[in-house]
């Protein structure tokens, strides 16, 4: 079983994996599923249709809205805003959950703090992406991007040093 906070709130349901840490004031909906050895810091949200892999650390005021699946090691800085839905609506008889769109971060990707990622994008391994930016696009292994929209700016390699070539 995990570590978790008592003020954590975790939905029936949700599968999470051993060794895991779940900090102060954090909500697990119904459905989740967290892998082993993980770290969800406080104030993270992570819904129902959520998926993320082993090893990965989410730092503090994180939101994942379903479609969002992390894989292993993956690194989310403080504040960072996952969307779901391209163009949501307030109005009851529209129905945003019919417009979803799936986001994947790969193995071993960073996202620095404070970052929003549009839904439907692709984060590639290793990745890293700069704090504050906005990802609209996909952005490729190794890619380092920044800025709002995110640019591709060049690579890094797997322990995140800027290179000159893709690794």
């Amino acid at each position: 079983m995990g570590d978790y906070h008592g003020t954590a709130v975790i939905d029936e349901e949700a599968v999470i994996g051993e060794n895991t840490k779940i900090w102060h004031f954090s909500h697990i909906m119904s459905g989740a599923q967290i892998g082993k050895n993980c770290m969800i810091g406080q104030g993270v949200f992570v819904g129902g249709m959520v998926r993320i892999g082993d090893g990965c650390r989410i730092q503090n005021g994180v939101n994942l809205y379903d479609g969002v699946q992390l894989f292993d090691d993956v690194f989310i800085g403080p504040g960072v805003q996952f969307t779901n839905v391209l163009r949501p609506r307030a109005e009851k008889k529209v129905n945003p959950k019919y417009d979803y769109k799936a986001t994947f971060v790969k193995k071993g990707a960073t996202i620095g703090a404070g970052a929003v990622i549009v839904c439907g994008v692709t984060i590639g391994e290793y990745a890293l992406i700069g704090a504050g930016s906005v990802v609209t696009k996909d952005v490729p292994d190794y890619g380092e991007s920044y800025g709002n929209p995110a640019k591709l700016q060049g690579f890094v390699s797997r322990s995140g040093q800027v290179t000159d070539h893709l690794c």
